[in-house]
């Protein structure tokens, strides 16, 4: 696959998982020095690794939140604890990845992530 051929697999993947708004936020936002960066994220973490057969979509997200927490990076899972509803995740599911994540990852960073998320699910339902 060519690398203009990956960019717009990854653009589809990336739109069906983020969400459009997500997606025209990043793009709109671009500068001279993260244009190149927002390339390479779509043409390889969406157009290579999520367009994979090997696993469904929803299965990488519990992956990704996991990883995530594993990771410490907050603004990200934020981002894919929002997203996850788009692969069929439930709210269920994500908090027994977080159960794990209190084994493998550790206590403090599960309690993080169960505070952001109870915070996240809060707001969806308020705007519902």
């Amino acid at each position: 696959m060519k690398d203009e051929e990956r960019y717009e697999a990854g653009m589809q993947v990336r739109r069906a998982v983020l969400g459009d708004a997500h997606v025209e936020r990043s793009l709109e936002h671009r500068t001279d020095l993260t244009h190149e960066f927002q390339e390479l994220i779509t043409r390889y973490a969406w157009g290579e690794i999520w367009t994979r057969e090997g696993l469904p979509r929803h299965t990488r997200s519990l992956l990704t939140i996991a990883m995530m927490v594993a990771l410490n990076r907050s603004e990200e899972l934020a981002l894919h604890l929002r997203s996850a509803k788009n692969n069929g995740v439930t709210r269920e599911e994500i908090k027994e990845v977080l159960m794990q994540t209190a084994i493998y990852c550790g206590v403090p960073a599960a309690n993080s992530a169960f505070h952001l998320a109870d915070r996240i699910f809060r707001e969806e339902d308020a705007q519902a």
